[in-house]
Formats: C-alpha cells, structure tokens, sequence
C-alpha cells in the first residue's frame, strides 16, 4: 500500500449532455503512473461525467492506498463542491456529491485541487476521456 497517492481525474461530454466518459491516472509520490483508465459513459452532462470521474478514481484508488489522496480535476464546481467552498445547488448532482463524500472516508486524509486541462498531468487523463469517446 502507498501511504500517498496522486490522482488526475477528468469526465466529459459532446455536447451538453451528450456522449461522456472519462480518463483516470493514478500516480505515485514519485509522478510514477500506478494506472491508467477510460470508459464511456453513455450520455450524460459535463458535470455527471466530471463527479462519475471522481467517483471512479476513489473507488480505484482505495486498492492502492488508504492513506493520503491528492485529487486534480479541472472542473472548477466539482473541486469546489468537495472542498466545501460551492454548495450543490443542483438537485440532479446531489446523489454523486454524496457518494463522492462517502468514498472520500475510506481514505485518512483528501485533498482536492483545481488544475488547468493543460496541466502536463492532467492533460493525460482529459487525453483519456478523448480517446474513450472516440473508440465509441
């Protein structure tokens, strides 16, 4: 088990909602990738996929590590839900902030950060969401 674990999570969609999916890379303390992963979706908004994404990442993470998790994402609401800062307004995200929370306590320590699509590291998982949208 890795005592901290870095985590690029990233959902999309075409269009708003349209087909989504999305990219997963898993990182150890070192930028060493531990995994990597893509799915489809089907069709859901940017926001769903970016939570699904989430969700997705701590339930993969967990078989890695139950120590600390440091979570980048670009989407800026998600982030922000997380850390408290923005309530979920949203009745339909409400159900997928909850089971984020919930998966959230399987760890001792989740930290989560808004990072730019550019970002070197999150560029791969948006990379992900790409080319599982594509192989559609």
């Amino acid at each position: 088990m890795l005592k901290r674990l870095l985590v690029n999570a990233d959902g999309g969609a075409r269009g708003n909602p349209g087909p989504a999916a999305v990219g997963i890379v898993l990182y150890d303390e070192a930028r060493r990738v531990v995994e990597r992963y893509k799915a489809y979706l089907g069709v859901a908004t940017n926001n769903v996929a970016e939570y699904m994404a989430l969700i997705t990442a701590l339930a993969l993470a967990v078989r890695y590590s139950q120590g600390e998790l440091a979570v980048f994402m670009d989407s800026e609401l998600v982030v922000r839900q997380m850390q408290g800062r923005y309530r979920v307004k949203a009745g339909h995200l409400v159900a997928f902030y909850e089971e984020a929370k919930k998966n959230e306590r399987r760890f001792q320590k989740v930290v989560y950060k808004n990072v730019p699509r550019e970002d070197v590291f999150q560029s791969e998982a948006d990379r992900l969401v790409n080319l599982a949208l594509d192989e559609r």
